[in-house]
């Protein structure tokens, strides 16, 4: 039988649930592949999970399930960053509903502002993906999947209220109407913050409190003409105002990003679907007062399809554009002052083999720049079954990150009219990886080893190659990132627990130094049940010793947070939740000089009326 490309129709499961067969996702190798199959180390976060989740934000709740980092100076709504295997944060391709999210300024995705209250689930996987998705996919990929309308009208109201003078709330609704499916909802949070830096000797000091409000809507419209064509629409908005210390006083950091998608998906056959999809995604920073703005956008159409040979072999090929612009003061090495533009051109094959036990995958890719020119990536990988309930897994491949815009065109990037010196160059990641799976009745153990050798890593470097004084954009760094990642998931006399430990050497080849704000150990724990009426979790979320700077002079101290929940099924629609996240109010610090969220309690109601 043939899997459709439509996202929609992939149904995930948390890992620290049973995995039934029929358990699919799609990013691991941009086709419905069944979560046994999956060659990738992968991690799927539930609906359930994120319902679950109290104060924070979408990264706060990927850091707390396990085998990711997070840095952010302050509280939810300061700029965030995750590090996924040690790799930086630009190095992780992130999309929502398909549709690729990055900032051609900073580099990577803007964490802190993507909506959570419209989330159906997470879909995160592991390793270099630039065979699959060409630029960016050095460390991993993140992919976001909203909700969609199903076979009957649902609506959900959700609210908390609790520490720091936190609210949020959320709307939605959902259901189906002749040929049509529709979700629409809505959410806002406000929150009064608290006092990001506490050192009175610091120069960013300021006892104010940093106070953050935000907003977002989704809408999503499907259309099923028939049986073999159907029809989306999705449109995302999000608008986030969070204030910020800058040298004494409250500055206002003001972040807009918006997605949209239109998507044809095409049956042709029981063995031949298609998708055709056009997307655009706008990433908008400014800060006020201070007069500096910042706005990416991204747009893309793509031809993508899966074609079943076999029972057991399909074939996968992906053509597909990207033209990206950014619009910033800073930029003077551009055609036109302050606009930045490129586009990608990309295509790629892909081949899934299942037998008996033993799964082949291989993905290779061509990307053309308009800028640096053509740049080709692959990626193999292998397991086999060994009996007993052991699979064992390996994978190897090549991935690369374009400079952005803005260190090729601003002030900080290299003037090539000066002798000796050399454009920018795109980053290189290679990795190899091997790992062993089990999956029993009562438990679910997977150990898995990585090392990635990273080569034209772009610094920040000294002056003299570029117009600034202050310095430049150079390839200069070569990095390697290896470690050892352990998941495991447990039911026992109707107790759920399940955890990850990373034990990891982020090391600059060039200095022999570790990766600023990379621990060597992190890890998560948890552990969850219900009685009666009631559902109880708790949650530990440690982190070690790391360094703020990258010469290891200034460290940062490891930490421990404990997080606790409780749910109550007050009636079959009406649901009372309890958080309390930082049980022990630990003080800590992901960068230096800035504190983390304190001890907070929310309260929330949640509300599903049935028709």
């Amino acid at each position: 039988m043939a899997l459709s490309l439509a996202a929609s129709q992939v149904h995930a499961q948390s890992p620290t649930g049973a995995a039934a067969p029929t358990t699919l996702v799609i990013t691991a190798a941009r086709t419905p592949l069944a979560l046994a199959d999956t060659l990738s180390q992968v991690t799927v976060v539930t609906r359930a999970e994120i319902e679950r989740q109290g104060f924070g934000d979408i990264a706060d709740l990927l850091r707390n399930l396990g085998g990711v980092e997070l840095t952010r100076t302050g509280g939810p709504g300061q700029p965030t960053s995750l590090y996924i295997r040690g790799a930086e944060t630009r190095h992780t391709m992130v999309m929502i509903d398909g549709v690729r999210i990055d900032s051609q300024s900073t580099g990577g995705a803007p964490w802190e502002s993507i909506p959570l209250a419209q989330v159906d689930r997470i879909e995160i996987v592991k390793g270099p993906a630039s065979a699959i998705y060409g630029s960016d996919a050095i460390g991993g990929v993140v992919q976001i999947f909203t909700r969609r309308g199903g076979e009957r009208t649902a609506l959900e109201l959700g609210g908390a209220w609790g520490s720091l003078a936190t609210g949020r709330g959320d709307a939605s609704l959902s259901g189906r109407f002749g040929i049509f499916d529709y979700a629409i909802a809505a959410a806002a949070e406000r929150s009064a913050g608290f006092q990001l830096v506490t050192d009175p000797a610091n120069y960013n000091y300021l006892p104010d409190r940093a106070p953050w409000r935000k907003h977002s809507e989704t809408a999503r419209l499907g259309a099923q003409l028939d049986a073999a064509d159907r029809i989306e629409w999705i449109a995302i908005r999000s608008h986030l105002d969070a204030q910020y210390n800058d040298y004494g006083a409250l500055n206002h950091g003001i972040e807009d990003t918006n997605t949209q998608k239109l998507d044809w998906v095409r049956q042709w056959s029981g063995a031949l679907s298609t998708r055709i999809g056009f997307g655009q995604a706008d990433a908008r920073y400014e800060a006020t007062p201070d007069a500096y703005l910042t706005d990416t956008r991204i747009r893309s159409v793509s031809f993508e399809g899966s074609w079943q040979l076999t029972e057991g072999q399909r074939l996968l090929f992906v053509a597909e554009r990207r033209a990206d612009r950014l619009v910033n003061t800073d930029l003077s090495q551009t055609a036109t002052p302050g606009v930045g533009d490129r586009h990608e051109d990309g295509a790629a094959l892909g081949y899934v083999w299942h037998h008996g036990g033993t799964d082949i995958q291989a993905h290779a890719r061509r990307d053309r720049d308009s800028q640096f020119g053509s740049v080709d990536t692959g990626s193999l990988a292998a397991g086999q079954e060994l009996g007993g309930g052991f699979k064992l897994v390996g994978s190897l491949g090549n991935a690369f990150r374009a400079p952005t815009l803005y260190q090729i065109g601003s002030v900080y990037g290299p003037d090539t009219r000066i002798a000796g010196v050399r454009a920018l160059v795109p980053e290189r990641g290679r990795e190899f990886e091997l790992g062993l799976k089990y999956a029993g009745a009562m438990a679910d153990v997977s150990i898995t080893g990585y090392r990635n050798r990273l080569s034209n890593l772009i610094n920040f470097g000294a002056a003299g190659s570029c117009l600034s004084p202050y310095g430049c954009y150079v390839n200069v760094q070569s990095a390697r990132l290896q470690g050892l990642s352990l998941n495991a998931a447990l039911r026992w006399a109707g107790w759920q627990f399940s955890g990850s430990f990373d034990l990891q050497d982020p090391k600059d080849l060039g200095t022999g130094k570790r990766l600023a704000r990379r621990a060597r150990e992190f890890g998560t724990l948890q552990a969850r049940t219900q009685l009666a009426a009631w559902e109880f979790g708790a949650g530990v979320q440690a982190s070690g010793r790391r360094y703020d700077d990258a010469a290891n002079r200034v460290p940062l101290g490891g930490y421990a947070l404990l997080n606790l929940d409780a749910a109550l099924r007050l009636t079959n629609d009406l649901k009372l939740q309890f958080n309390l996240d930082n049980a022990f109010d630990r003080q800590y610090q992901t960068a230096n000089g800035y504190a983390q969220s304190p001890r907070t309690l929310m309260v929330g109601l949640r509300y599903t009326p049935t028709f």
